[in-house]
């Protein structure tokens, strides 16, 4: 179960880091504030998951606590 965590985790890392990239390109060209909007709260919401994610691994590993 933890590997599963991890793997989706770097995959949503993954996916926050391209909508990032994404919505700068968009801003940077100006053309829809909307859409560069909602790409900026996608970001924040796949950061959210990737966090909970993360802890989720964590917790489920023992944190990295030696046995």
């Amino acid at each position: 179960m933890s590997t599963v965590t991890y793997i989706a985790a770097i995959i949503l890392m993954g996916l926050v880091v391209i909508v990032l990239i994404r919505g700068l390109f968009n801003m940077m060209k100006g053309d829809n504030p909307n859409l560069s909007n909602r790409l900026m709260q996608l970001r924040v919401l796949l950061q959210a998951i990737a966090v909970i994610l993360i802890m989720l691994t964590l917790w489920l590993t023992g944190g990295g606590r030696p046995t």
